[in-house]
């Protein structure tokens, strides 16, 4: 049976895998993204049948205007809309500055996807899935990033209490080092590349396909008793940096 699927930050690198995978599967797949460009690039690359929308999922506005064009029933939900801001808040001396920082990478990681579950919550599917895209910051107190991915995590376990009476799953799939997205915007240096890869018990970066088949593992017939968990997909990551 096919399934309806939104991905949301569906545009690039993760998100991307992750609608192609649904995709390629069979499902209808919806994908958002703030910026049109690498929407429309996804589009064209024609891998099943995945619709596209521009859509901030920080914005209460815009995520109301997305429910019109979304189908009355969701079996399954990625939150992957974020990443790091970009932002360092930590190292903002102006409080205005610090907090409107800090709070910038809250809401592209937490309030989004908090936001748009509140706003599907009565289109999800019995026996459907949620799956939030968390991250190894989250154990390793990385800034406001890190805090907002610890939140995330934190926040699925009462949404996994709450959806569980309705047959749906809420799970973490927690990423570490991903190589192809744009997560370091180039910054990554040489040597920090090979610290992160030499962390791992693999030996290697990981790939947004290794994340996009955790996150379709969970959404399932074989993860129906998995829920409230955060999957750690990071090679064997065991060095704290």
């Amino acid at each position: 049976m096919s399934r309806n699927i939104l991905v949301t930050g569906g545009g690039t690198g993760i998100g991307r895998a992750v609608a192609q995978h649904f995709a390629e599967q069979g499902d209808t797949v919806f994908a958002t993204g703030r910026r049109p460009e690498p929407l429309a690039e996804l589009a064209s690359k024609r891998v099943g049948d995945i619709r596209t929308r521009p859509c901030d999922h920080t914005d209460p506005a815009a995520v109301n205007g997305l429910l019109g064009e979304l189908p009355g029933t969701l079996h399954v939900l990625v939150n992957n809309a974020g990443g790091n801001t970009g932002f360092d808040a930590d190292g903002k001396t102006d409080l205005a500055s610090y907090v409107r920082d800090f709070r910038a990478n809250l809401d592209a990681n937490l309030v989004s996807a908090a936001l748009t579950t509140h706003a599907l919550d009565e289109r999800l599917a019995t026996g459907g899935a949620i799956v939030h895209i968390g991250s190894i910051a989250a154990d390793k107190g990385a800034g406001s990033y890190g805090a907002a991915k610890a939140g995330l995590a934190s926040w699925n376990l009462e949404l996994a209490d709450r959806l569980g009476p309705r047959d749906i799953t809420a799970n973490v799939v927690s990423p570490g080092y991903i190589t192809d997205t744009e997560f370091f915007r180039d910054h990554l240096t040489d040597a920090r590349r090979e610290n992160l890869v030499a962390a791992t018990s693999l030996g290697r970066a990981g790939l947004p396909d290794d994340i996009a088949e955790s996150v379709g593992f969970l959404a399932s017939p074989a993860a129906r008793h998995i829920t409230g968990q955060v999957l750690n997909v990071n090679g064997g990551e065991r060095k704290t940096r």
